[in-house]
């Protein structure tokens, strides 16, 4: 039934409102077969279907209220202008011979990424990673200190603090009160429940910050879309010249839970900080999101200019990749297969959260059959437990495909996301390999081609498998029965996207 009858006999209830209830709810169930599967993946469609059939009174009401990954109608709008505004701002910009001497494969990518609404591939970038928690935090006091005409600054979660996010709060409070504005945009969702919300509302409040929640929940308000669609992209550009992306939330590495400073958990976090075009590519991905909330465009005051600069060669080529429930095409998604079957020699994953559709499962199995070195590093244990679970059922497939799986020990979360493709490729930014990141979160992500920036991200990489723990077939098989029927249950949530 569409509801519990619990506690009293269905016998005493009236005939006529027992058929009223059947009629419903036989209808409802023909109704969704009918509704959910519409674009959707059959995988998708079937879950809720299932869900539906057998726990109506709970999954019908779950589905009304998250089983759409739009935004709403008025953020659609939004979006589409801005992505329309980008593509005609730089239709004229072919892609050069001088820039892809790479090769037909990455041409096709780069190609890729243009018609899903990515920026133009630029060189003239000067990147470098920062691989230690603190570091990411002393880059920001110190480009913010510097600040001469703004500053944009946005994140999943922040939290403020004495020694990591509150420097840098400090930093933003002394730049807007010598004159330069900062702007400053955090997901409603992914902030709100850090502890010290409210005080920290008060700060932003009292200060010159320019400063907005990003998807506010409000579900009292007309302007619905569904609740767990989060802006995930950490971004900070100052002055349209230095800009920094990557993994780090501004907050501290234990990320204001007591269960894990009792543990000694911290998050372990890459980033990258840049100049050169990237940085206006960056910049305008904040403008977009920046406008989404406040209907302000401040892209047309930020002296973007697009134009090919023939100063700007050398460094590394990058091209900016924004994703999101505004662009249709899971640009993320697409981007991470089409690099894994262009792959020759090795791949590697290192990611928090590996959760695969088909098509990402079949990718990165794929290439392991057809020779390709594939390593996969996770973490030991994920800070979510159904997500850890879920991760979990994918490893004896991988394993028996021929990918190598490390696991970073527990109790830390290794929190960097980045994917390296032979010798001269790869991809780093917010985004996740699971279908929150491909669906739900509105990420961001950097396609650098430049051998050198993969020997510095072999370095780090180098760090983290010297401390990792390598996961073989004949271990896993002998993993307890509880936990293989954890991983499989828990599995079956993966499709409720």
């Amino acid at each position: 039934m569409l509801w519990p009858l619990s506690g009293f006999s269905i016998d005493t209830l009236p005939e006529w409102l027992i058929w009223i209830v059947l009629v419903v709810e036989v209808g409802v169930r023909i109704a969704v077969l009918g509704i959910i599967p519409g674009n959707r993946r059959p995988a998708t469609a079937m879950a809720w279907l299932l869900a539906i059939f057998f726990i109506p009174a709970i999954a019908l009401p779950l589905f009304l209220l998250i089983g759409t990954n739009k935004l709403s109608r008025r953020r659609q709008d939004r979006q589409r202008v801005i992505n329309e505004a980008l593509l005609k701002a730089t239709s004229h910009m072919d892609l050069t011979d001088h820039l892809l001497a790479c090769g037909e494969q990455l041409r096709g990518t780069i190609t890729l990424n243009r018609n899903l609404g990515a920026f133009p591939i630029h060189e003239g970038n000067h990147l470098r990673l920062l691989g230690e928690y603190e570091d990411a935090f002393e880059w920001m006091v110190e480009a913010i200190d510097s600040a001469q005409e703004y500053v944009h600054v946005l994140f999943y979660i922040m939290g403020d603090d004495p020694h990591y996010a509150g420097p840098v709060f400090d930093a933003m409070e002394r730049a807007a009160d010598r004159g330069v504005t900062v702007r400053l945009l955090y997901d409603h969702m992914g902030t709100m429940r850090v502890k010290g919300y409210r005080r920290l509302r008060r700060r932003l409040k009292a200060s010159r910050i320019q400063h907005h929640a990003v998807l506010p929940v409000r579900p009292l308000k007309r302007r619905f879309s569904r609740l767990d669609l989060r802006n995930h992209r950490k971004i900070v550009v100052v002055d349209g010249e230095r800009a920094l992306t990557g993994s780090t939330n501004l907050i501290e590495p234990h990320y204001h839970r007591p269960s894990a400073v009792r543990s000694g958990r911290r998050w372990v976090e890459l980033n990258v900080v840049a100049s050169g075009p990237v940085v206006t590519g960056l910049d305008i991905v904040f403008a977009s999101d920046w406008y989404t909330e406040t209907e302000e465009n401040i892209a047309e005051r930020l002296g973007i200019d697009l134009q090919e600069d023939e100063d700007a060669r050398g460094g590394s080529l990058v091209q900016v990749v924004p994703s999101g429930p505004g662009f249709p095409d899971e640009n993320n998604l697409r981007l991470f297969n089409d690099l894994l079957y262009n792959a020759v020699h090795r791949v590697v994953i290192c990611t928090p959260y590996l959760v695969p559709d088909d098509s990402l499962l079949y990718a990165v199995t794929g290439a392991a059959h057809r020779g390709v070195e594939v390593t996969l590093l996770v973490s030991e244990r994920a800070d979510q437990a159904v997500v850890h679970h879920a991760q979990q059922s994918y490893y004896e497939g991988l394993l028996e495909a021929g990918v190598r799986i490390h696991r970073y020990p527990a109790p830390d979360v290794l929190h960097a996301k980045f994917m390296l493709i032979d010798q001269d490729t790869m991809v780093i930014g917010s985004s996740n390999m699971d279908m929150r990141s491909f669906s739900l979160n509105l990420e961001v992500t950097l396609l650098i081609i430049d051998a050198a920036m993969v020997e510095q991200t072999d370095a780090v990489l180098a760090q983290y498998m010297e401390v990792s723990r390598p996961l073989t077939l004949e271990q896993w098989r002998q993993r307890p029965l509880r936990v293989r029927y954890l991983d499989n249950v828990c599995r079956l949530t993966a499709g409720l996207q």
